[in-house]
């Protein structure tokens, strides 16, 4: 089993930054594929950043210039270093793990993952 604990959100304004953190524990944290998402009230959860199991990294477009996935494998955290914010990028994001099924970045899906954190809630103002 792994438990994944999201932190780091808050408010900033447009043009500002933000490092999310996600805490995990359990087997396997350095070879398993782990992923940011994010959602907003009324909409999917979609994909935002993967690290796949040899390091390397995916990302929607629309956030590929912006933010950067890197892990720590000896403090078993994951983040997400988002630079450049808008309020396009206002919503709550989620740490996921372990991914069953592999699609693109903007296609990836809650059930593409076994594991979840809680989320840490992202707000831009203009």
């Amino acid at each position: 089993q792994v438990q994944l604990v999201e932190s780091g959100g808050g408010s900033v304004q447009a043009g500002g930054s933000l490092r999310l953190s996600c805490a995990a524990s359990g087997a396997g944290y350095s070879n398993d594929y782990m992923a940011w998402f994010r959602q907003v009230p009324g909409k999917e959860r979609e994909g935002v950043a993967v690290m796949d199991s040899d390091g390397s990294t995916r990302y929607r477009d629309s956030v590929a210039d912006r933010f950067t996935i890197s892990k720590d494998n000896a403090k078993r955290t994951l983040y997400l270093q988002m630079n450049g914010l808008n309020t396009g990028d206002t919503a709550m994001y989620y740490c996921a793990a372990e991914a069953v099924y592999w699609r693109p970045v903007a296609r990836m899906r809650e059930g593409d993952f076994r594991y979840w954190g809680h989320g840490t809630q992202v707000t831009v103002s203009s």
